[in-house]
């Protein structure tokens, strides 16, 4: 019975976001959206620039 949960709820998450995005175009600019929050915080931080 676990096992059938797991595989149900797997199957919901992989359904709802094949669904969001249906293209590999639409993965990469949710991926690019991701990394662009990711590098604002980074920089609000104040920490130093490793160049």
């Amino acid at each position: 019975m676990k096992r059938l949960m797991a595989m149900m709820l797997i199957a919901m998450f992989s359904l709802g976001t094949l669904s969001a995005c249906n293209t590999m175009k639409g993965v990469g600019k949710d991926v690019e959206k991701v990394g662009d929050k990711v590098q604002e915080k980074a920089d609000d931080t104040g920490g130093t620039d490793p160049r």
